[in-house]
């Protein structure tokens, strides 16, 4: 019983990871809080579904949905960000402007789905169960923990090996000397919106495949978490941010169970 609360509590916290690291990233470069970073978690899911009950193959729609959450976070920074960012003292105009674009997307979404909880079709992914010492898993929750685990050490080493990711630190430090360095501070943000939002939208994805449940407020949620995430992980913090959603996820599951 304990075994299997905290393998279902790590696959819940996994998927946490995934939505909290965007969050975090975008906190840890531009010191914003981006409000709509749980909408875009939901579109995500949506496109995926349309994607999918259109025809498309389901790990093409995965890809269309990643690429499609990616711009719409990049299309939130031009809009709710950019210009209040070469303004200065952007925090509280920047938090507004992002809780004015999340309820822009909620609305769509609610248009769009008629408030409809949404399902993925029977089949969409393989239903199989494996007994694993003594454990139930199912393969999505393999698939889950595998995808996530590798996405997390990639961004890692993205993050700390390549040219991208030492600018990104530079900027983060320090944005103005950062670019007495020649680094592009817009290219940045651009970039870290795009894969926070990637991020976001295949974790909206995977949510909505574990519980067979898409709706137009289900990001909302999710939010609350990444705050809790944030602070427990420590502020802008990636390491802290996977390590704090594993604890959720954990903590939630055997709160649940017990």
């Amino acid at each position: 019983m304990l075994s299997q609360q905290i393998l279902n509590g790590l696959v819940s916290g996994s998927v946490y990871a995934l939505f909290s690291l965007g969050f975090t990233l975008i906190f840890g470069v531009q010191k914003l809080l981006n409000f709509a970073h749980g909408a875009t978690f939901m579109a995500g899911a949506f496109i995926a579904y349309y994607c999918t009950i259109s025809g498309l193959p389901f790990l093409l729609a995965i890809g269309f949905s990643m690429l499609a959450t990616g711009l719409i976070a990049i299309l939130i920074d031009l809009i709710a960000f950019r210009t209040l960012r070469n303004r200065g003292n952007a925090e509280f105009p920047a938090l507004v402007s992002s809780i004015g674009v999340d309820l822009i997307l909620v609305s769509i979404a609610q248009q769009v789905s008629k408030t409809q909880v949404l399902n993925f079709p029977f089949g969409t992914f393989p239903i199989k169960f494996y007994d694993l010492f003594g454990l139930r898993i199912s393969l999505l929750q393999i698939v889950i923990l595998a995808v996530v685990a590798v996405l997390v050490a990639a961004l890692i080493f993205y993050l700390r090996k390549t040219t991208f990711g030492r600018q990104v630190r530079a900027v983060a430090t320090n944005e103005r000397a950062a670019a007495l360095l020649g680094v592009n501070a817009q290219s940045v943000y651009l970039q870290t919106f795009f894969i926070a939002g990637a991020l976001a939208g295949l974790a909206g994805v995977l949510i909505g495949l574990l519980f067979n449940s898409i709706q137009f407020l289900m990001g909302e949620p999710y939010m609350l978490r990444a705050f809790v995430v944030v602070v427990i992980g420590g502020l802008g913090s990636v390491q802290g941010a996977i390590v704090a959603s594993l604890l959720l996820g954990v903590t939630q599951s055997l709160a649940v169970a017990y």
